[in-house]
């Protein structure tokens, strides 16, 4: 993978979790700053291990499928950025009540359902030749300072944007599947 696919893929996996981070934000009286960064730090870990435990998963089985491994993390990205995009347009309503969506468990909650699908990106990118602690750590460093601003930019844009930006994030995993897709068989 390239740096500017590796910074895609980070930027895409950390737009649900801003989309999240905006409607916290939202719920939040007045988030300062160190609520914001605790938040983001939390979500950042929490995003940064998944994929590796997902990569571990997957580096298991790519012998197996060593041929077809390119049309493996395609058909994964595509999937995840499709995913994205059909929650993004359906919609979910959270109702809970202000203060369980603030605490340190539920934050911590959020941020695991946030990053399932960097978990299944990490399974895609055990079939490729990539350096997973630097995709992870890309990916980590994405989530935080995406939540850390979703959080403060929540107040005023979270019903505005939140799902707009799931649905960028979308797209882009498409983008970065289909980009490994043409590399692979253009370096064939």
């Amino acid at each position: 993978m390239n740096p500017i696919s590796i910074v895609l893929l980070g930027l895409a996996m950390s737009t649900d979790a801003f989309a999240a981070a905006l409607g916290k934000g939202a719920g939040m009286a007045k988030p300062r700053l160190v609520e914001a960064l605790r938040v983001g730090l939390i979500f950042g870990v929490v995003e940064a291990i998944t994929p590796v435990i997902g990569w571990l998963l997957g580096s298991a089985a790519s012998s197996l499928i060593e041929d077809i491994d390119h049309w493996v993390a395609f058909a994964l990205l595509s999937a995840l950025g499709l995913h994205m995009l059909w929650k993004a347009i359906r919609g979910d309503e959270d109702d809970a009540p202000d203060e369980q969506k603030n605490g340190l468990v539920s934050v911590a909650l959020t941020g695991l359902a946030t990053s399932i699908d960097a978990m299944a990106v990490g399974v895609g990118l055990a079939f490729i030749n990539v350096n997973i602690v630097l995709v992870a750590t890309v990916i980590g460093v994405c989530t935080f300072v995406m939540v850390t601003l979703g959080i403060m930019a929540g107040r005023a844009l979270g019903a505005l944007i939140g799902k707009r930006a799931e649905m960028v994030g979308g797209i882009i995993l498409i983008a970065v599947g289909a980009t490994i897709l043409y590399e692979h068989l253009h370096a064939a």
